[in-house]
């Protein structure tokens, strides 16, 4: 996999020079706010946030995803993925402080 860099806000950058967005042929689906859509998804981390860091990711997950239905938010299924491959290529490698 290629490294991407993260931007100052800490969102992933990069995806259009990653073959593996290539992955999520439908990048250009626009996302109508929906705000029966956002709060279920919102409510849904809330039930699964608990006190170990995977239900937590999870949580965080779900939240960023609710996102796309906030016309407040700026997001975008390609930068949700992003940042959470890159979450997960850390944990995997055992921690940002490794």
């Amino acid at each position: 996999m290629s490294e991407e860099g993260t931007g100052t806000d800490g969102d992933a950058t990069g995806a259009e020079d990653d073959p593996d967005w290539e992955m999520a042929p439908d990048s250009d689906v626009e996302f109508p706010p929906d705000d029966e859509k956002r709060e279920l998804l919102r409510a849904v981390a809330e039930d699964v946030r608990g006190d170990s860091s995977e239900s937590r990711q999870v949580a965080a997950i779900l939240y960023r995803v609710s996102d796309l239905y906030d016309p407040d938010e700026d997001t975008s299924p390609e930068e949700i993925y992003l940042n959470v491959r890159h979450i997960m290529d850390i944990k995997a490698q055992g921690g940002i402080d490794r």
